[in-house]
């Protein structure tokens, strides 16, 4: 199977973007290829496979593949990435647009400087807190808000947000000396998660200012995390460490993240297109 592809990267979260309108890929292959592109030593190299999709529902339909071959409901820096494609080959001339995800229909809007594109606003919708839909097991509809887990042998604190994907946010003293290999796996995996969970390492520095690290589901440890950036925030307000407008700093960049008054999440960042080539 041969099929043209592009390469960005939003935050050092790197995906493989392929043109649904003008490539066709086998349905039934799209997990086993998903890891075969992703691997960097023997593919290409990415966090992720998305495919730019036709929508029934929306002006465009976004799916992403992990680099485990699993399919997630929605990637944060991947639909700014998304959002960059539909512009750069041409599929949309308009700043704003809608796209059917797993999570829904989000919006993302597009900013140029100097004819040049500098970044991505993307409205993320509104976050889901009732545990049940998470989901997090052994809460009913309650919020989980700094909730006590024991993974690895150690007791932790945590509180669960979904962006219509799972995540579990631990606040710790000093995120860059935590050991996310190996808290990570285990509170990915952990019985408290059905559909296991993306894991966040978090530090408030100060009312508007996070220090975050990521344990991706299905991707292990990545440079940044969108949707992860944005429950991190609410889960820091929830709690009354933050305001709703923080600046989370990535292993890969920071992005800008608000819980704004209609109760949508707004996530500004970059989207970066790395290079173009054929995968055969």
């Amino acid at each position: 199977m041969a099929f043209s592809f592009t390469k960005w990267q939003g935050c050092g979260n790197d995906f493989i973007l392929v043109n649904g309108f003008a490539e066709r890929l086998a349905e039934d292959d799209l997990a086993a290829l998903s890891e075969k592109v992703c691997d960097r030593h023997y593919g290409i190299g990415a966090d992720g496979l998305i495919l730019v999709l036709p929508s029934e529902k929306a002006d465009f339909r976004m799916r992403i593949l992990n680099a485990d071959g699993s399919e997630a409901e929605m990637c944060g820096n991947g639909i700014r990435c998304f959002a960059g494609v539909v512009h750069d080959e041409g599929l949309s001339e308009q700043a704003s647009f809608t796209v059917e995800t797993g999570a829904g229909i989000l919006v993302p809007r597009l900013h140029f400087a100097d004819d040049r594109l500098r970044g991505v606003c993307v409205d993320m919708g509104e976050p889901i807190l009732a545990a049940d839909r998470i989901p997090v097991e052994g809460f009913g509809s309650a919020h989980v808000i700094e909730q006590p887990i024991t993974a690895a042998g150690e007791t932790l604190s945590m509180t669960c947000v979904s962006m219509g994907n799972p995540h579990c946010i631990i606040f710790v003293d000093d995120a860059d000396r935590v050991p996310i290999e190996k808290l990570g796996p285990a509170l990915e995996s952990h019985a408290r998660f059905p559909k296991k969970t993306n894991v966040e390492f978090a530090t408030v520095k100060n009312r508007t200012h996070i220090r975050m690290r990521v344990w991706e589901r299905g991707a292990a440890v990545t440079l940044a995390c969108g949707t992860g950036s944005c429950a991190t925030l609410v889960a820091a307000a929830l709690a009354g460490r933050t305001g709703k407008e923080a600046e989370i700093e990535l292993d890969g960049g920071k992005l800008q993240i608000e819980w704004a008054a209609n109760n949508h999440i707004y996530m500004t960042g970059p989207a970066e297109k790395i290079f173009a080539g054929t995968y055969e």
